[in-house]
């Protein structure tokens, strides 16, 4: 591992146009010692917005090679509370949430379960950042998942 406290630094973003629409997502990685830097996105043509934001995450994951420390940079509070809030209560429940006194299916499941395998492999740390704030790499983010969805767009 470098002297640096992380491997790689992730920066994701996710959008769509409408919700449920075309959406795209994007990623930013940074390889801290090296400084070389990585670049993804892709889109569908009928999904939402949360779908795109978890995506971007795991098409970064699933970009490394190897084990690493990772710093996940991401504007979604989805994204973010599912990781460090949401996701073990999930697993205990049989990937189920409460919705009042009856459990109901965790939303976009498929996603969270290949995060859940993809979080176990590396060390993930979550940071929020603020959306369309100036941010560089969110700024380059959103740029990447708009740019992807606009084929739909008529």
């Amino acid at each position: 591992m470098s002297g640096a406290p992380f491997d790689v630094r992730l920066f994701t973003d996710g959008g769509c146009s409408g919700n449920p629409g075309p959406g795209g997502w994007g990623f930013l990685m940074r390889h801290m010692a090296s400084g070389k830097e990585m670049e993804q996105s892709g889109a569908e043509l009928e999904t939402t917005n949360n779908r795109m934001e978890l995506t971007a995450v795991v098409k970064g994951l699933e970009a490394l090679k190897r084990p690493c420390s990772v710093e996940l940079l991401t504007d979604s509070n989805y994204v973010g509370k599912g990781l460090s809030e949401w996701m073990a209560g999930w697993k205990k429940n049989g990937w189920k949430r409460r919705e009042g006194k009856a459990f109901k299916p965790v939303k976009n499941v498929d996603l969270w379960q290949q995060l859940d395998a993809l979080v176990a492999q590396h060390q993930v740390t979550f940071t929020k950042v603020k959306g369309h704030s100036g941010h560089p790499e969110n700024d380059r983010c959103d740029e990447l998942a708009v740019a992807a969805y606009q084929k739909f767009l008529h």
